[in-house]
C-alpha cells in the first residue's frame, strides 16, 4: 500500500525561498572572487611597474614685490617650474595643482590654481604660477627676518606645490594620491626692491612627498 504525501503550498513556498537564496549566495561568491582576482591583479601590476615619483625643479624665480607695512605683507612672485614624469610606462593625471609662497615658515601668498593635465609617459611640462599676497597678516617677527636677510644680501623663499594626482598604467587608473611639493629659492637681496624685480634663474631641484 502507498503513502501519498501532499506538501502545502506554504512548504513549497519555502523550498523554493531556500533555493533562490542560495542560487543568490552562489553569484555573490562568484563576483566577489572575480573581484577580489581582478584586484590583486591590477595591484600585482602596480606593484611590478612601481610608478616613480614625480621630478619637480624650479627654472627661474622673479619677486616684483615684497613689502612690509605694519603687521601685514604685500608680495607679489613669479616663478617658472618644470614639472617631469620619470615613469616609461606610468602617465599621470594632476587633478589638483596649487602653489603658493612661505617665508620663514608662514605663507605669505594665496594658493595660485594651475589647470588640470596629463602627463605621459617621460614628459616633461613647463607650469608657470604668479603669486600674490595682499596685505597678508605676518608674525611681528617676519619684520625682524627681513631686516637680518637684508644685511645678510640674501633672501630664501620656500615655493610650495599642494595636489592630487592619479596613474595610469595601460587602461587602468589608480584613485588620487595627495603630493606635496617643497622647492628653496635663493637669491640676492638689494637694499631696495621698488626699481627693478629680484630675479633667481638658477635651477634648483624640489624635493616631492606622496
Amino acid at each position: 500500500m502507498s503513502q501519498i504525501t501532499i506538501r502545502s503550498p506554504k512548504h513549497c513556498a519555502e523550498k523554493q525561498a531556500l533555493r533562490i537564496e542560495r542560487n543568490y549566495k552562489k553569484l555573490f561568491f562568484v563576483f566577489s572572487a572575480f573581484f577580489t582576482t581582478l584586484l590583486l591583479f591590477l595591484l600585482l601590476i602596480y606593484l611590478i611597474i612601481h610608478p616613480s615619483k614625480p621630478q619637480f625643479s624650479l627654472t627661474q624665480v622673479d619677486i616684483y614685490q615684497l613689502n612690509l607695512s605694519g603687521p601685514k605683507l604685500n608680495s607679489s612672485i613669479q616663478l617658472t617650474l618644470l614639472s617631469k614624469n620619470p615613469n616609461q610606462k606610468v602617465g599621470i593625471y594632476y587633478d589638483e595643482f596649487q602653489v603658493y609662497a612661505t617665508y620663514k615658515g608662514q605663507q605669505i601668498t594665496g594658493d595660485t590654481p594651475v589647470l588640470p593635465f596629463y602627463q605621459s609617459h617621460e614628459e616633461s611640462n613647463l607650469l608657470t604660477a604668479s603669486l600674490v599676497g595682499n596685505g597678508v597678516p605676518v608674525a611681528p617677527s617676519i619684520g625682524y627676518e627681513l631686516g637680518r636677510d637684508q644685511s645678510a644680501g640674501r633672501l630664501v623663499l620656500n615655493l610650495k606645490v599642494n595636489g592630487k594626482l592619479r596613474w595610469k598604467i595601460g587602461t587602468w587608473v589608480s584613485g588620487h594620491y595627495r603630493f606635496i611639493v617643497n622647492c628653496i629659492s635663493v637669491m640676492a637681496l638689494q637694499p631696495s626692491m621698488t626699481s627693478t624685480p629680484l630675479s633667481s634663474k638658477q635651477g634648483s631641484q624640489c624635493s616631492t612627498t606622496i
